[in-house]
């Protein structure tokens, strides 16, 4: 991190004065959103630029020849402050270790194509801004080759990027810096549909380029959340209810020690002169507060129960069908009725919730690792009563998001509280109040019935599943609806089955939901990819040469899939008392398959050896990321398979910390090879798809080695026992 983004983070120094500086020093500021350039320009007494486009990049090129580069993504591990930037730079002509990756603040001009929305994840941070940030790298470089033009009196067709941050003059070999040409640059009007560079002549893209943010997050000089310091705050620290669904009764005094207690609705938060001191206060702290009724049946027998009955609702919502499913079923040569079972889970990221904030009553000035920093500009714009150009969101690194940062309650939580105190304060959930106030992955109980005719064929798919839904309890859709994160990776399926049904069930659990890493791909793909290991035991046939029975009309999928069995070894010996399993998986535009081995008789002795995986996430901006991505989604996925379990009882959340949420140990951790598949355009996804595939790989794994098929989550958990089904259930008289 530069001096400039360190000052620009702990609130030294203004964005606003950040960019001036750096063209009134000589250097240029390509804005590739021109409302935004024409009132930078003019800041630095330069004429305003025309607003004839948009694409989504900022490109600061200094007088010493670096260059910055901005990214609209936030960094929250997955390294896009290294792969934006690593686009723009192909397309600009410059070699990586002249630039720098910076995350950029709320602004319209970083608005992601892919989504409208300046919001990170879904993998879409590489999807959404690829095409917009090559012709934002193309566009510059064509801008510095025409202002070299002029320079020289010639025309641009004699002029060429050199590839490393100079033009030439090809007439005579003279040569002008990108920095030399930066300040006349910046007042062109950038192409619009500029050439970028040919497939064959790629440079960086595809490359493993060392990551930027490395040194600093190893040398301790990173800035994330949890280590802003801004002059003049105190520290506040937070105490929810203990029960969900609870509220403050009436507001409390300031325990000793602290300098204030603030009620925040179903919490209060305790603000002292260090972190250490609020939090031995909130110890002392005496709340009253009020639990409805309703918190009672936030418990795990009680929505259990609920979900077995949703299971055989007649009342359900088609969130995909082809062809005669009750028909293909009733003539299946054999059929299976399964049920599988997942729990709710904690995203438990590194860094707990926490915020800085300060306001006054001109602005407001916000310090928050977050994944959605327009919406946090828009949320303290509704608190505070500001207009949105009166508030700034300095973006920190994250220390993990997995979706949890998302959300805008801790946020919420430390703007109020500043205005409550008239001071900065940084706000920290203590981790108990982390994991006993998630927004967490939704439970869900899923049913499949599938038939094979008789030589071994899926000629039948009905899936139902029942789960609370995140779009439901934000108001998004309406009570009947599909939520369609809901069915993520059970729709759509790469798989040739025949007639096939997907049903959605809204189970109405009051457990706050909200995004989890992969959201309902790895709820469904554990489901999908375990029946159909089922079915390729039930067809008496190998589960790879099953799938590629499935895949056979889909070469890009059968070539992950055949990849994946050959790095896996899959067929080849095994010592004693090791089985293999896999899955295969398609999400977010990218195809996924993971070859496990295993050892463990028992389920608490389930030991994961190796993991074979191979992805094709098309074109592969930086192999190095990828592979990281996928090893740290594997980790991540075997914790959630393994150990992953959230518990209700009346409102009250257990665990509370991490030595009651097992996560896995460097002792747990397996081999992992990783082969990616480079294709070219459309782009996938990479940070989530690797997750789905390890918890049915590892199931079908165990029930090859043992024979016993485990359908619950976490595998070394108790097993559900099937729910039977009623009298007047669907299938009682075939299929209705």
């Amino acid at each position: 991190m530069t001096r400039a983004e360190r000052d620009l983070v702990a609130g030294g120094l203004s964005r606003r004065r950040f960019l001036v500086s750096g063209a009134a020093a000589g250097g240029m500021m390509i804005g590739f959103s021109f409302p935004l350039v024409g009132r930078l320009a003019r800041a630095a007494g330069a004429p305003p630029q025309p607003a004839d486009a948009v694409v989504n990049s900022w490109i600061l090129i200094g007088s010493d020849n670096r260059i910055t580069i901005y990214v609209g993504s936030q960094e929250m591990g997955q390294g896009i402050i290294s792969s934006l930037p690593q686009i723009v730079a192909e397309d600009l002509m410059v070699d990586w270790a002249q630039v720098t990756g910076a995350i950029a603040p709320p602004d319209p001009a970083f608005v992601n194509p892919g989504t409208g929305a300046q919001l990170t994840g879904g993998s879409m941070s590489v999807r959404g801004y690829y095409d917009a940030l090559r012709t934002a790298g193309a566009a510059a470089r064509d801008m510095l080759i025409a202002e070299a033009a002029s320079v020289w009196g010639v025309d641009p067709s004699v002029c060429s990027a050199a590839g490393n941050g100079t033009v030439v003059n090809t007439q005579n070999s003279a040569v002008l810096t990108y920095g030399q040409l930066a300040a006349g640059a910046a007042l062109r009007t950038p192409p619009t549909n500029p050439a970028l560079t040919p497939d064959s002549e790629l440079r960086l893209i595809g490359t493993p380029v060392p990551r930027p943010d490395i040194p600093s997050k190893c040398d301790g000089t990173a800035i994330f959340g949890i280590d802003v310091i801004v002059p003049g705050m105190v520290y506040a620290v937070i105490k929810h209810c203990p029960t969900l669904g609870g509220t403050v009764a009436s507001p409390p005094s300031a325990p000793p020690g602290a300098i204030a207690a603030v009620a925040l609705d179903n919490a209060v938060a305790v603000v002292a002169n260090d972190t250490y001191a609020a939090m031995q206060a909130a110890q002392e702290l005496n709340v009253q507060w009020t639990i409805p009724a309703s918190s009672a049946d936030l418990d795990n027998a009680v929505i259990a129960a609920q979900a077995r009955e949703l299971i055989f609702s007649p009342t359900t919502a088609i969130a995909e069908t082809d062809g005669d499913v009750a028909t293909a079923l009733a003539g299946a040569a054999q059929q299976v009725d399964l049920y599988y079972d997942v729990p709710y889970l904690a995203h438990a990221t590194l860094e707990s919730m926490n915020c800085t904030a300060s306001v006054t009553a001109n602005g407001c000035e916000i310090w928050a690792p977050t994944q959605a920093p327009g919406l946090v500009q828009l949320t303290a714009a509704a608190l505070t009563g500001l207009a949105p150009d009166q508030i700034t969101v300095h973006c920190t690194f994250m220390g993990g998001g997995l979706g949890r940062k998302f959300e805008l309650d801790y946020v919420s939580q430390a703007i109020r509280v500043s205005m409550a105190v008239g001071q900065p304060v940084k706000l920290t959930w203590p981790r108990e109040q982390d994991f006993t106030n998630d927004q967490y992955r939704p439970m869900a109980l899923v049913r499949v019935r599938a038939g094979l005719d008789a030589a071994g064929n899926v000629v039948a798919w009905w899936y139902r599943n029942v789960s609370p839904s995140i779009l439901f309890q934000r108001g998004w859709i309406g009570p009947n609806d599909v939520d369609s994160q809901a069915v993520d990776g059970a729709i759509e399926q790469a798989y040739a089955f025949g007639a096939r049904q997907v049903e959605y069930t809204r189970h109405t659990a009051g457990v706050p939901v909200g995004f989890w890493r992969s959201v309902g791909n790895s709820i469904n793909a554990f489901m999908v990819e375990s029946a159909i290991d089922e079915l390729a035991l039930l067809a008496g046939t190998d589960p790879v040469d099953f799938r590629r029975r499935l895949l056979a009309n889909d070469a890009r999928s059968l070539a992950v899939l055949d990849a994946a069995a050959t790095l896996g070894g899959w067929g080849t010996t095994l010592p004693s008392g090791h089985a293999r399993g896999i899955a295969f998986h398609a999400a977010f535009g990218s195809v996924v398959a993971q070859v496990v081995e295993i050892s463990g008789a028992t389920p608490l002795q389930i030991k994961v050896h190796k993991v074979a995986c191979v992805i094709d996430c098309g074109r592969c901006i930086n192999p190095d990321t990828v592979e990281a991505q996928l090893q740290g989604a594997i980790a991540q996925g075997m914790t959630a398979a393994l150990w992953g379990e959230m518990k209700f009882t009346a409102g009250v959340v257990s665990p509370r910390n991490f030595n009651g949420y097992k996560m896995l140990r460097m002792r747990d951790m397996p081999v992992v090879s990783v082969q990616v598949i480079q294709g070219g355009p459309p782009i996938g996804g990479v940070g989530e798809p690797g997750v789905p595939p390890i918890a049915p790989a590892i199931a079908n794994a165990y029930a090859t080695l043992t024979g016993t098929r485990l359908r619950t989550l976490p595998l070394t958990g108790l097993q559900s026992a099937p729910p039977t089904p009623p009298t007047d259930d669907i299938f009682a008289d075939g299929f209705d």
